[in-house]
């Protein structure tokens, strides 16, 4: 480290790295050769880097902290002041076992561990073999993809750095995190990159990462990309865009959309309020503060008081367009976001707990369905709420994206006192194993239609409506299995670790092992895990790809619900939408 080290203080400070090295006479033959072989190796690096706390450092060729804004913000909103407030606990107060039982019980939870582990490694050597630094590998046919709208920034890379730490491969960690402070995000061949995914994946990654191994140039590369991410509010009204075009973005051109999925343009509060806290500049608070008071403004006012449509109109300002509404797909994150923030924020911002409250009051009485089985499941979905003239009309669609619902009213319940939520949430990720049993495959589909009782108390089952219009070759409660892909999605497994860590019930983990057993059997290639076309079959067809997610979330929830509680303590981190954990204040 000591070449680098005079590396850095040559740029920065040259007189100071002068004196040092000629402090004795002796010293003075050795100096010159370092000193001759510091600018040897100057003459190497790449333009636009350097060395900073040990690592080579490509700093973006745009600065887009200088940008100069179209539409200035007179004054910032600034962080909430103050100690953080103690705050309920949410992680079960575990205690050891060191019983016989309890030894035995922890060597099959290595064990189990180990193979969730073995999984992951085998992912990522795929990857850094055939396509590190690409957004993702291909699992059958072994190349590397850039995903549209990714910006080719390495979302693998970046995604699984978390992962990498908390598993603990360290000397892997180290070698992405060598290449992740490199990737210059001005050099990409798109025009434009998807706001949100940059932000959840590749700056959730780099603060996730930064604050679990405190590597400053982690930072100093999420501060790179938070800047240029911020720029994404310089429009008329503040709002964001769904795509960030660096052109228009130079040039103060942007504006918010007329229809832009809800989720997408209104889940940055986490990641930007760990940025201001980590810097100090309110400046990315300031910025989703303004989407928190839109929010707050329109909460009652949309056509199904309590939520926000699926859709939104920012660049009028105008959030009663649409009357669809729903906790899954394109709208997921806005509500999981609520008691997360609030969370990161110490409790010093009540009006997250105050939508929380008002959306969950509203998705109790109007989309939460208890579904008709033979036996009775004890079990609910959330689904899809349509307005009409005639008022709210439930459709009992379940998705995979939507089993993060669970957790999320765990950790809601956990956090304002709310012992009806947190059992709430337990049914609900219960219905998702549920429907994980209930395939051949043994894993839930993307997307399905269940049948539905009027209420959510038990009721009987009809053989009559099953029989003239269920799909026969389903599980009885299935109406149909309308996508019936498995994209390695982490939102089941999430919910079922939440619901572990926030209960203490071991019954989550054996829930977990099987859905693992079952995702390892469909989903495995030579080379490392793919997405197939179908689980009504236990004979999978696979589709070649392996998002980044699989390794950010999927991977790191088995490997977590099979550890120690203390790692990642949910008292101490709050998991972003692509389980980045982020540290809560003190």
């Amino acid at each position: 480290m000591f070449i680098e080290d005079v590396v850095w203080q040559l740029h920065q400070q040259p007189q100071h790295a002068m004196i040092a090295i000629f402090r004795r006479k002796t010293r003075v033959a050795v100096a010159v050769f370092i000193v001759v072989l510091v600018y040897l190796l100057l003459g190497l690096v790449p333009e636009h880097s350097d060395t900073l706390f040990g690592f080579t450092f490509v700093r973006t060729s745009y600065n887009w902290s200088k940008q100069r804004f179209q539409y200035p913000i007179a004054e910032y909103t600034p962080l909430p002041t103050g100690a953080p407030l103690s705050l309920l606990k949410v992680q079960y107060a575990f205690t050891a076992d060191t019983s016989p039982e309890g030894v035995a019980r922890e060597e099959v939870l290595a064990d189990r561990r180990a193979e969730v582990k073995a999984a992951f490694v085998k992912s990522w050597t795929g990857y850094k073999n055939v396509g590190f630094g690409y957004d993702e590998l291909k699992p059958v046919s072994g190349v590397g993809t850039d995903a549209p709208g990714f910006g080719g920034y390495g979302a693998t890379l970046v995604d699984s750095l978390s992962t990498l730490w908390i598993m603990g491969l360290k000397d892997e960690f180290y070698e992405a995190a060598a290449a992740a402070v490199t990737i210059n995000w001005a050099d990409t061949s798109d025009t434009s990159v998807n706001f949100f995914e940059t932000t959840i994946r590749h700056l959730g990654g780099l603060l996730g990462a930064y604050d679990l191994s405190l590597e400053t140039a982690l930072l100093e590369k999420a501060i790179e990309l938070g800047d240029m991410l911020y720029v994404a509010y310089d429009t008329p009204n503040h709002m964001p865009p769904f795509w960030f075009d660096f052109e228009d973005a130079k040039r103060g051109r942007q504006v918010a959309g007329y229809h832009d999925p809800s989720a997408a343009v209104t889940s940055s509060s986490l990641e930007f309020t760990r940025l201001a806290q980590l810097t100090g500049d309110n400046k990315y608070y300031d910025a989703i503060n303004r989407v928190t008071l839109v929010l707050d403004e329109w909460q009652n006012k949309t056509v199904l008081p309590g939520m926000w449509p699926t859709y939104l109109d920012f660049a009028q300002l105008q959030l009663d367009s649409d009357s669809s509404f729903t906790l899954g797909g394109l709208a997921d994150s806005l509500y999981e976001y609520l008691p997360k923030t609030f969370a990161i924020l110490g409790g010093l911002e009540p009006m997250y707990e105050k939508l929380y409250r008002g959306a969950m009051d509203t998705v109790i009485k109007n989309l939460l369905f208890r579904p008709m089985t033979p036996d009775q499941d004890d079990i609910l979905f959330s689904g899809n709420v349509y307005v009409q003239d005639m008022g709210p009309r439930l459709t009992p669609e379940g998705q995979h994206l939507g089993c993060f619902v669970g957790g999320m009213f765990g950790l809601g319940g956990k956090l304002f006192n709310i012992p009806e939520h947190v059992e709430i949430g337990e049914k609900i990720t219960r219905g998702c194993v549920w429907a994980y049993d209930a395939m051949p495959a043994g894993i839930m589909p993307e997307i399905f239609t269940l049948f539905k009782c009027e209420t959510l108390d038990p009721c009987e089952w009809d053989e009559v409506q099953w029989e003239s219009e269920g799909n026969m070759q389903l599980t009885k409660g299935f109406k149909n299995a309308r996508d019936p892909r498995y994209l390695l999605r982490p939102e089941a497994i999430e919910s079922v670790f939440l619901m572990y860590r926030m209960t203490g019930n071991p019954e989550y983990q054996e829930m977990a092992w099987r859905m693992f057993q079952a995702i390892r059997k469909a989903t495995e290639t030579d080379l490392a895990f793919s997405s197939i076309q179908s689980v009504k079959v236990t004979d999978t067809v696979k589709s070649d790809s392996m998002e980044s997610f699989w390794l950010a979330e999927t991977l790191r929830y088995f490997y977590l619900i099979f550890s120690s509680p203390d790692l990642i303590n949910l008292d101490e981190y709050v998991l972003n939408t692509e389980a980045h954990p982020l540290k809560r204040p003190r």
